[in-house]
């Protein structure tokens, strides 16, 4: 059975009514026939109908054995960092999303659990940079926002050798390009806000963990600190994830034709995709991918904030705001948006430059993308040449 149908039928038809929807338990406890004896939920942030078939879900999705349902992709990474102790060290992708960044360095950092940077695109960088501190390495692959590549199967060796978990944060490539799990991975995180949603109208992450062990401990923590989904929003998850491999591959294809153009159009300076044969890892890529995903990124000539800002501002189609994934193509400036919270230094030394743009390329005609910027191009081109004579 092909991975599409797969999907679909994962979501289970209700025993009870026979709704081809899955019905959201919108309660908050469960009645008992006697204390302690009940139908399997007691309490709904322990657990929860509607939740619990999003999890098992997630779980097959992935080709894991356990899946948590959190209300946030941080909250999801969170939960991670909780398996951890004071004296432990995270090993993590230098290229990573800001707010994994705060997380570690703001909150966990204080707590003794410490944290170094790699570039992880290298597997040789990960096996110099772990030590006997390391107890969880930390991968995403595509990287947010620069979209650089990590060979999963040969860093999930390197970690386990040195008594390490590894996690992926799967977001960008979504169960439908990419199942770290099978590679390796010990652990796969999910900021389902983004694709697995895929509607831009929720906030949601998940663990999935590869045995049942892991995700006992992740199930322990997901109770034991309270961040759980909703029952509403793992209502509109599951409805997201029906439609999950239409809409990743129509992205994808998208995307790759965005790129394309914006390699071939000489617009940009530098672009970011991995379905370029000129990306670094684009070899890599092709080998633990199906394809190539729905995010862009590129760099404009005039490497400033000035001339980003200006760019961001002046596409129509694609909309400027935070986030990824959606229907709706989006537009970003991450040096001042997503990764504002890392030291500029830091920054761009994982390569965000000032004027990087990420694009999340929606399901629009992408002619009709390129078009759009194209025109936000030229007008950066006539604003730059109408400063020049007026100076």
């Amino acid at each position: 059975m092909k991975d599409t149908t797969k999907a679909i039928h994962a979501i289970p038809v209700d025993p009870l009514t026979g709704s081809i929807s899955v019905p959201i338990y919108q309660t908050s406890t469960f009645v008992q026939d006697s204390p302690g004896e009940h139908k399997g939920f007691d309490y709904a942030r322990s657990n929860n109908p509607t939740r619990q078939i999003l999890e098992e879900t997630l779980a097959k999705l992935e080709g894991g054995k356990r899946a948590s349902a959190f209300a946030s992709g941080l909250a999801a990474i969170d939960a991670v960092v909780k398996l951890l102790q004071s004296g432990d060290e995270i090993l993590a992708v230098d290229d990573i999303y800001g707010g994994a960044f705060r997380l570690f360095t703001h909150v966990y950092d204080k707590f003794g659990i410490s944290v170094k940077y790699a570039d992880t695109t290298e597997a040789e960088n990960v096996f110099n940079a772990i030590g006997p501190k390391t107890k969880l390495v930390w991968l995403e692959s595509p990287t947010n926002p620069t979209l650089k590549i990590s060979d999963i199967e040969t860093i999930a060796k390197i970690a386990h050798a040195n008594g390490a978990l590894l996690c992926v944060d799967n977001t960008f490539a979504s169960p439908v390009l990419q199942k770290p799990i099978t590679c390796g991975a010990d652990l796969v995180v999910h900021s389902a806000t983004k694709y697995l949603g895929g509607h831009s109208d929720l906030i949601a992450g998940a663990v999935v963990s590869a045995h049942d062990a892991l995700g006992e401990k992740i199930k322990f923590i997901q109770n034991a600190s309270g961040a759980i989904l909703s029952p509403f929003d793992s209502f509109l998850v599951l409805r997201g994830i029906e439609t999950l491999h239409l809409r990743v591959e129509k992205h994808s294809a998208n995307a790759l034709k965005v790129a394309r153009w914006l390699y071939d159009s000489g617009f940009a300076d530098k672009v970011y995709y991995p379905g370029l044969e000129t990306h670094a890892n684009h070899e890599i890529a092709k080998r633990q991918q199906s394809a190539f995903g729905g995010i862009i990124s590129f760099t404009l000539s005039e490497d400033t904030e000035v001339a980003a800002t200006k760019f961001v501002t002046s596409t129509q189609l694609f909309k400027l705001a935070e986030s990824l994934g959606g229907v709706k193509s989006l537009i970003c400036h991450p040096a001042a948006m997503t990764h504002k919270s890392i030291p500029a230094e830091r920054r761009r030394h994982a390569g965000v430059a000032d004027s990087l743009i990420r694009l999340s390329v929606g399901l629009e005609d992408a002619d009709d993308l390129i078009h759009d910027l194209e025109q936000a191009f030229i007008t950066l081109k006539e604003n730059k040449t109408t400063f020049i004579h007026q100076n």
